[in-house]
């Protein structure tokens, strides 16, 4: 009888909760292509858009297993590097239209919520305190996006007051306190990546924001 198929990007896998692997292929997808619409709508080569793709879609998580002292996860595995090419790809020659900036928002929102959770769990898995964990969480989801920010030379989402690395905190410190209280960690994943997500999506319906600074004035 053949076995099951999990698409796992980690040699960890088998430590990791099983939902894990699908949750990391949500964020990775979703990221890589919004790297390599950055992009696209520069006008850029095949090549570009190839390694916008990559560094949107691994670097957060680059950047977490490096802290928590795994092995980087894309190194170990060629099916995320391969999946953020394929991407590249399917924007490449598919026209701009069929990617409008609000559709893609939405699936961005999934994809945070999703990578955010991932990142935590991988985290915890790892041993890391809840708190360092939760904070793992947010790189994993914000850290390829700050990247693709400051190589398209677009103002870093850590610089807009938009409410996203909210967003994926918020993901993020539910996963970490559902399991610190017991909760079946499925369960507690499906109910963080979904307030993240409301969250993000009623700051895009709503274009809601963080009070900015005032001490200046």
């Amino acid at each position: 009888m053949p076995a099951s198929f999990t698409p796992s990007l980690s040699p960890a896998a088998a430590l990791l909760p099983a939902f894990a692997p699908w949750f990391d292929l949500a964020g990775l997808g979703v990221f890589a292509v919004s790297g390599a619409l950055a992009a696209a709508k520069r006008g850029q080569t095949i090549v570009t858009l190839c390694f916008f793709a990559l560094i949107t879609g691994v670097g957060g998580g680059t950047v977490r297993d490096l802290l928590i002292g795994a092995r980087v996860f894309w190194v170990q595995d060629a099916r995320a590097a391969t999946m953020c090419l394929v991407v590249a790809l399917i924007v490449w020659i598919t026209p701009q239209r069929w990617w409008s900036d609000r559709a893609f928002a939405w699936f961005d929102a999934v994809g945070l919520g999703a990578y955010a959770v991932y990142g935590t769990a991988k985290a915890l898995t790892y041993g890391v305190p809840p708190v360092p964990a939760a904070v793992m969480g947010v790189i994993t989801a914000s850290v390829g996006g700050i990247i693709r920010d400051v190589l398209a030379g677009e103002p870093s989402i850590l610089m807009r007051p938009e409410l996203y690395v909210t967003a994926a905190a918020l993901s993020a410190g539910t996963y970490v306190i559902c399991v610190e209280m017991g909760m079946v960690r499925l369960v507690a994943a499906v109910v963080a990546a979904a307030l993240g997500f409301g969250l993000r999506a009623l700051a895009i319906h709503f274009r809601l924001a963080l009070p900015a600074y005032r001490g200046l004035r």
